[in-house]
C-alpha cells in the first residue's frame, strides 16, 4: 500500500484534535485526522448527554472562529451567570457573578455528544483534511525528517508533526517514548442529570464536603448536570442506589438547594488523575488536550485548556515561516506559550483537591476562612475570573 504524504497528523478527532484540524484548514497544510472510534449520531430524541462541559467565553470565541458554535442549538445551551461556592462549614462561601464582572456570562454549559457532532459535521467539508476513521494505530517511528505511522490494515502516513491527541493514557505519547507521571487521587466522577422543582436561575453550585467536591451545573429548563468526586468506595456505592435514592441522595448533599430531584439520565463515573508529561514537544511529535495534561475537574477546565492548546498549536503552525511543522524550535514555541497556563491550572486544582480531602482541623479552619476572606475581596475575585475565563 502506498505511503500517504502529509504536513500533520492528528491522532485523536475527540474535542480537542477536531477542532485543531478545523484551525489547520485555510493554512495550506496537508491534515491527517486518525480516529478509532465512528461518530455517534446524535439521538432525536430529547434525551440529556451525562457528560457535559462547562465551556468558557474564550473557548466559546474559539469555536466560533471555526464556524462551530453558531452551529449549536441554542435551545441545548444554558448561559452561568453566577456561582455559588461553599466551604464544609456550612457557612463560608465564595460567589461569582457576571453581571457584578460587567460579562455576559461566566460559562456556557453544553452536552458533549452536540459538539462533537458538530465538529464532525464540519469537518467532513474541511478542504486538505483527510479523515482516516475507523482506524487502529499499529505502529508509530520517528524518523529525522517525519514521524511514520502505520495503521492496522496496512495503510502507511507519513507526516511532518504526529499531534497527539489520544486522551490521557495517550498511545501516541507512550510511542514516542515522553514519560509521564499519574498521580491517581483515588477518586471517580459520578455523573447524572436531574430534573429539579426550583429552578437554578443559571447558577453553578460547588460543595466542598468531607465525603468530596459536588457540583450542579445549569442545564435548560429545570433542570441540572451532576458531577460529585468521591472515594471510590462511596462513588460505588452511589452507582449502585435506585433512581429514587440517587436523588433523594443528591439532594440532601446540597441541603435541598434546587428541592426534589428527578433522575433522568443513568448516572455514570470516571476515574480522576493528575497526568503530567515530562514535556509537551519533542522533534516531530507534539501534545494537545488530555495527551499534554489531566486535571482534576472541579474547576471544570479540562476542555478549555485542550481548545487553548489547538488554537495556540495551530497559529504556531500557520505562522511557521521557512521552518518545517516538526522542527522543534518551531514546536518550542506552542511549548512556551502554553506552559504557564497549564502549570497554574494543575498547580490550583491539585492543590484545592488536596487542602479540601484532608480532615486536620487546623486544615479546615484554614480553608473555610481562606473562602470567606477571598468573598470580600473584590480585586483576587476579578483575577480569579480573568485566569478561568482567559481566551484560548
Amino acid at each position: 500500500m502506498a505511503i500517504q504524504n502529509f504536513d500533520v497528523a492528528i491522532v485523536g478527532a475527540g474535542l480537542v484534535g477536531s477542532s485543531l484540524a478545523l484551525a489547520l484548514r485555510d493554512t495550506g497544510l496537508r491534515v491527517a485526522l486518525v480516529e478509532a472510534r465512528v461518530p455517534q449520531a446524535v439521538p432525536v430524541d430529547a434525551s440529556w448527554d451525562n457528560r457535559i462541559y462547562a465551556i468558557s467565553p474564550g473557548s466559546a470565541q474559539f469555536l466560533e472562529q471555526l464556524g462551530i458554535w453558531s452551529a449549536l442549538d441554542a435551545q441545548r445551551m444554558t448561559r452561568v451567570e453566577a456561582m455559588a461556592i461553599f466551604g464544609d462549614d456550612g457557612q463560608s462561601r465564595l460567589d461569582f457573578s457576571a453581571y457584578e464582572a460587567g460579562l455576559g456570562q461566566l460559562a456556557y454549559i453544553v452536552e458533549s455528544r452536540l459538539l462533537q457532532a458538530a465538529l464532525w459535521q464540519a469537518l467532513e467539508a474541511a478542504p486538505h483534511v483527510q479523515l482516516f476513521c475507523p482506524a487502529t494505530c499499529a505502529a508509530l517511528v520517528i524518523e529525522v525528517d517525519a514521524a511514520r505511522l502505520t495503521l492496522e490494515d496496512g495503510t502507511e502516513i507519513n507526516a511532518q508533526l504526529m499531534v497527539a491527541a489520544d486522551g490521557a493514557h495517550s498511545w501516541v505519547r507512550q510511542q514516542a517514548g515522553i514519560k509521564a507521571s499519574d498521580k491517581s487521587y483515588q477518586q471517580l466522577g459520578v455523573v447524572a442529570n436531574f430534573a429539579t422543582t426550583l429552578p437554578h436561575q443559571g447558577t453553578a453550585f460547588q460543595w466542598f464536603q468531607p465525603e468530596g467536591i459536588l457540583a450542579y451545573l445549569p442545564l435548560p429548563g429545570n433542570r441540572m448536570s451532576m458531577v460529585w468526586s468521591l472515594q471510590e468506595a462511596l462513588a460505588q456505592d452511589l452507582l449502585q442506589l435506585a433512581p429514587s435514592e440517587l436523588s433523594a441522595r443528591v439532594a440532601e448533599a446540597s441541603n435541598q438547594r434546587l428541592g426534589v430531584l428527578e433522575l433522568i439520565t443513568p448516572a455514570a463515573a470516571f476515574p480522576l488523575h493528575l497526568i503530567e508529561p515530562e514535556t509537551l514537544i519533542q522533534p516531530r511529535i507534539a501534545l494537545v488536550g488530555d495527551a499534554a495534561h489531566q486535571v482534576h475537574p472541579l474547576a471544570g477546565q479540562g476542555v478549555n485548556l485542550g481548545f487553548a492548546d489547538a488554537k495556540v498549536l495551530a497559529s504556531v503552525l500557520a505562522e511557521r515561516g521557512l521552518l518545517g511543522c516538526g522542527d522543534v524550535y518551531l514546536l518550542r514555541r506552542y511549548a512556551r506559550a502554553r506552559r504557564e497556563e497549564i502549570l497554574a491550572m494543575q498547580r490550583v486544582t491539585d492543590g484545592l483537591q488536596n487542602l479540601f480531602n484532608r480532615s486536620w482541623p487546623m486544615l479546615g479552619w484554614v480553608r473555610n476562612v481562606g473562602l470567606a476572606a477571598t468573598n470580600r475581596l473584590t480585586w483576587l475575585k476579578q483575577q480569579l475570573l480573568k485566569q478561568a475565563l482567559g481566551n484560548p
